[in-house]
């Protein structure tokens, strides 16, 4: 080929796609439901004021004001009779009191953790990774159990609204939860400002309610509950001192705790707020606790007044209940009701989109620290950890599959895992303060120990109580779930030290012999194309090995071997094989051929590729089961050289571009036109100048011309340090690629792959392809 510098020399060109792939059908599917993959260039996450932030992070926290209430109720009728009325009270303040505590808990988490707060950091940074799996456990048992909750709820709240529709709960639930699934694997993105809209919608309509309860009660006018058929039986005044009481009040209070699910969903998203991070997230977290303490009151007194009566298939909510008694029974009322019951539902489910994006993101903070399968670490065809949010609505169904689409049995689950999360960050800020012994630190010590305490000890009561309701499996899965994570980590931990690059290893990047040997089992195109590529390894010595396990078989290999002119130059062994068995025979040759400890041995298997489902019918895979046990072997590498029949079958080898793609194509009139703006004028290539003003598309860059272009980096190619220092950077717009090669450097401050840089120079030329040399260049943020 001439070269680039002589008269006869071809124009080299840009750079260019050169091969496509066709899309597998999964591939299809996947892009006809979910849309076009998106770049990764475009990761970003928007930053929220405190207005959007409220809305966003404290729908699940907010939204248990409409199930809290009712939880208590659940327990103290049957027992107490119209006395657990008279309870409810003091059980809603003793809730609100742990609220508080909890609350200047976590104003200190978001100060202090402002990138990726939360109790797993927590404990993490406070007490190590290995302790800190318990909050890991906690925090993804309150995401499942939270989808599984907040779904019911919702459902309950519109059944409440559409008796009808109550025979299809279950269905209704599911189809909720596939919705969320399906939304977030599309990419519904937490942060957008949509989801702050039921949030103050639910606020403002419970508000409402309450507001018109008070103005009624005083003017006594407000109504009593009427109940009917399916509510829970009403028991009888007892003793408060007695075992059993005591019993049925810590009952109770344990389901009043769900109150305060949600409360840390801040601190799980302190970066997602504008600067400064730590302060509004801290004020956020004030005003939300403020908010869900007022509800929870106001839906308690309410609940009381009104004599609001829960339900044992969880239908009508008591909320429901209040609003139909407050707004009353005329067209008015009925539509103040539906509005209150849609808010609510709105809320719910909103609040059940909440694990989807924070479980995602906690697993793969989990998985980074080696805790949890890497799977859990990719991101989807949208950019979301798609793996993290199938497993989350997997496991939430599950568990709505088993226990059913009702409130108050789910609630079994819940607590356990949400107290264990503030109990683990009430005393990691401890720790935190007594260690760091910062400013007023002994009053921040006494309130996140006052805190871990309180959340440990209702950790301890919930399992007690709860047990025999479904809280045996939660305390049964803490300590096997956290003992795997455990294990998985050491997993990990084992196969990285295998992998460690010591001293001794680092220096042996090269051996004073290489020989190759190709395994044959036939003479064909795919044998002859295995030993074309074992030449190209330039090996000391290349042999050809057939083990014999028919006779004739091996005779026909030779006679074919001896005929075939382009083999002529590479021996063929026969080695027997009597008992069949081809792995042990490979692995008694490789090591019969690396006695020598300066020898390197390489096995190539021609791997013929059949038809997907003939293939495995009519052919077997001895290939594979042949480089398993080789590959185990010091000094020895098993390659498989694959070799596509059903291409050469259907005539459909792998597509070369010739061309420009068309999906590029068919961009470039539009790049021009888009560079050809009054702002920034196209230029075709005229005569040499010493700087070319004007942006070009790199599709229209000259050999031998100055060019102006701008694209986004998609390679970086660094010289060896071993050799002169070089740079060759690939840059590409919608019409092309060209190279940008630097001397003298082995790096530029701020250009990374995926960095946008505009470059200017004279257009040069580099094994056929376009190259400036030396550019002048801008990093373009």
């Amino acid at each position: 080929m001439p070269k680039s510098w002589t008269d006869s020399a071809p124009a080299p060109e840009i750079l260019k796609e050169q091969a496509h792939l066709k899309d597998p059908l999964t591939y299809k599917l996947k892009k006809a439901l979910l849309g076009k993959p998106l770049n990764r260039h475009l990761l970003s996450h928007q930053r929220l004021s405190k207005v959007f932030a409220l809305g966003v992070l404290s729908s699940d926290c907010i939204s248990s004001s409409a199930y809290g209430t009712e939880n208590i109720l659940y327990y103290l009728l049957p027992a107490f009779g119209m006395a657990g009325f008279s309870i409810l009270m003091p059980m809603t303040f003793i809730v609100l009191a742990i609220l508080v505590i909890v609350t200047l808990s976590y104003r200190e988490v978001v100060m202090v953790y402002t990138k990726t707060g939360g109790s797993y950091v927590v404990a993490r940074e406070n007490f190590g990774p290995v302790v800190a799996q318990i909050a890991a456990v906690a925090l993804m048992l309150d995401y499942i159990v939270t989808v599984a909750v907040q779904t019911a709820a919702g459902t309950s709240a519109l059944t409440s609204a559409f008796s009808s529709l109550a025979p299809y709960t279950l269905e209704i639930t599911l189809g909720v939860i596939a919705l969320l699934l399906f939304g977030n694997l599309k990419g519904v993105k937490e942060a957008g400002r949509a989801f702050a809209a039921p949030t103050y919608l639910f606020v403002t309509s419970v508000v409402f309610v309450l507001i018109v309860g008070i103005w009624k009660q005083i003017h006594g006018t407000l109504a009593h509950v009427v109940t009917g058929a399916g509510s829970m039986p009403m028991g009888h005044s007892q003793q408060l001192l007695t075992a059993a009481a005591i019993f049925v009040l810590l009952r109770a209070f344990a389901n009043g705790g769900s109150s305060l699910t949600g409360l840390e969903a801040i601190s799980n998203g302190v970066s997602l707020f504008k600067a400064p991070e730590g302060r509004n997230a801290r004020r956020t977290t004030v005003i939300m606790s403020t908010i869900l303490g007022s509800l929870v009151l106001g839906v308690s007194w309410l609940a009381k007044e009104t004599h609001a009566w829960p339900y044992a298939t969880g239908t009508p909510t008591v909320i429901s209940q209040i609003a139909d008694v407050v707004f009353g029974r005329g067209v008015v009322g009925h539509i103040l009701y539906l509005f209150v019951q849609f808010s609510t539902m709105l809320i719910l489910y909103t609040g059940a989109n909440t694990p989807f994006s924070g479980f995602p993101f906690l697993a793969n903070f989990i998985a980074e620290d080696g805790f949890l399968p890497r799977q859990l670490t990719k991101r989807g065809h949208r950019l979301v950890f798609s793996n993290g949010i199938i497993l989350l609505a997997i496991a939430s169904s599950t568990l709505i599959l088993v226990v059913g689409s009702n409130v108050a049995k789910l609630i079994a689950f819940y607590a356990i895992g949400v107290f264990t999360g503030f109990a683990m960050a009430g005393f990691g800020m401890a720790k935190r303060a007594i260690t760091m012994k910062e400013a007023h630190w002994r009053k921040r010590f006494a309130i996140n120990i006052t805190s871990g305490t309180i959340s440990l000890l209702i950790v301890i009561i919930f399992g007690v109580v709860k047990f025999t309701e479904g809280a045996w499996l939660i305390v049964l899965i803490f300590p096997v779930a956290t003992m795997a994570l455990i294990r998985l980590n050491r997993q990990y931990r084992t196969e990285q030290m295998a992998l460690k690059i010591d001293e001794e290893k680092s220096r042996a990047t090269s051996i004073a012999r290489h020989d190759v040997a190709v395994l044959v089992d036939a003479v064909d195109v795919a044998t002859v194309g295995a030993i074309r590529y074992a030449r190209s390894l330039n090996p000391h010595t290349l042999t050809a090995v057939h083990f014999v396990i028919d006779d004739r078989h091996a005779q026909t290999i030779a006679t074919d071997w001896a005929k075939n002119k382009a083999l002529s130059d590479v021996p063929l062994e026969l080695i027997d094989c009597p008992d069949r068995r081809l792995p042990n025979a490979a692995v008694d040759f490789a090591i019969r051929g690396t006695t020598n400890l300066d020898v390197e041995l390489t096995l190539l298997f021609p791997r013929r590729s059949y038809s997907f489902f003939l293939g495995r019918i009519l052919h077997d895979r001895t290939a594979e089961s042949i480089a398993s046990p080789i590959s185990q072997l010091p000094r020895v590498v098993a390659t498989i050289v694959p070799f596509d029949v059903e291409k050469i079958i259907a005539g459909k080898p792998l597509t070369r571009a010739t061309t420009m793609p068309a999906p590029i194509a068919a961009k470039v009139p539009q790049a021009v036109a888009k560079l050809a703006t009054p702002d920034i004028a196209l230029s075709l290539p005229g005569p040499v100048s010493h700087y070319a003003e004007e942006l070009l598309p790199i599709g229209n860059a000259t050999w031998r011309q100055r060019a102006h272009v701008r694209g986004r980096v998609t390679s970086i190619l660094t010289a060896p340090t071993g050799s002169a220092p070089g740079l060759d950077i690939e840059i590409w717009d919608e019409t092309g690629g060209i190279t940008l090669h630097f001397l003298g450097r082995r790096g530029i401050a701020g250009l990374n792959v995926g960095t946008t840089v505009c470059a200017e120079g004279m257009v040069g030329e580099s094994g056929g392809h376009l190259t400036i040399m030396n550019p002048s260049y801008e990093i373009v943020v």
